[in-house]
């Protein structure tokens, strides 16, 4: 990143502001700009690229550079336990859900191993999309063993956050989880539910959760969208 890019990111994104352009909205070539900010293509082709890492501008070859939506960012630090639903609120968002379905079934092998679970035993499986101000930003696919599921989880009584339920409704107080933070498999239909945008890049977060006893009594694939989840952790020497 050469000072010069640095500086033209930083004109045309004033231009932008200036010309009160909105997401969707086309930019002018890159030879139009090179012209109008007195400089090389290359020089506008890079600041185009800090931009686009920024997630402030999407290019779509063969038609030209888009404005795209920018939205805040929720951050998360990796050494606190969150629900998903709780970082959305402390970004100052408004949170929604759109929940899929709620439903008994045998154990996949992968949910039986992380739960420890023998093999037959059952899991509540639910899954539900998070909005974030009216837009798709997280999808959870949540397994709880039926021994502490019980009957208190189903589609017509659920509604929040899935911690605060099972701490009221079956008295399982979450207060760990062992995360594994990953890129999805490509073709993973679960990425398809957030691509809402052509920049929207998905993380998957495989979390086993325990309660106060050391249980292991939640297990969940987080998929978030890492254009506006950060985490982050400090490290020490």
């Amino acid at each position: 990143m050469s000072v010069k890019q640095q500086y033209i990111k930083s004109q045309i994104e004033r231009w932008i502001q200036q010309a009160e352009m909105d997401a969707g909205d086309r930019l002018p070539s890159e030879s139009e700009l090179a012209g109008q900010f007195n400089v090389c293509r290359t020089t506008v082709r890079g600041a185009i690229r800090l931009l686009k890492d920024e997630g402030k501008l999407f290019v779509k070859h063969g038609s030209g550079t888009y404005i795209t939506r920018t939205m805040q960012t929720i951050p998360s630090s990796l050494d606190r336990l969150y629900s998903i639903g709780d970082m959305i609120v402390s970004a100052g968002l408004v949170e929604e859900q759109r929940l899929e379905y709620i439903r008994k079934l045998e154990a996949p092998a992968e949910v039986a191993f992380h739960l420890e679970l023998d093999k037959h035993d059952s899991v509540v499986v639910m899954e539900r999309s998070r909005m974030a101000n009216g837009e798709p930003v997280a999808h959870s696919v949540n397994y709880i063993p039926t021994l502490f599921a019980g009957d208190t989880l189903d589609e017509q009584h659920f509604k929040g956050s899935l911690f605060h339920h099972l701490e009221h409704k079956s008295g399982i107080r979450i207060v760990s989880a062992d995360s594994q933070i990953i890129v999805p498999a490509p073709g993973d239909p679960h990425c398809r539910k957030l691509a809402v945008h052509p920049e929207a890049t998905v993380l998957l977060m495989k979390q086993t959760h325990y309660d106060e006893m050391n249980r292991r009594v939640l297990y969940s694939l987080d998929y978030v969208r890492s254009d506006i989840f950060t985490f982050w952790i400090r490290r020490m020497r």
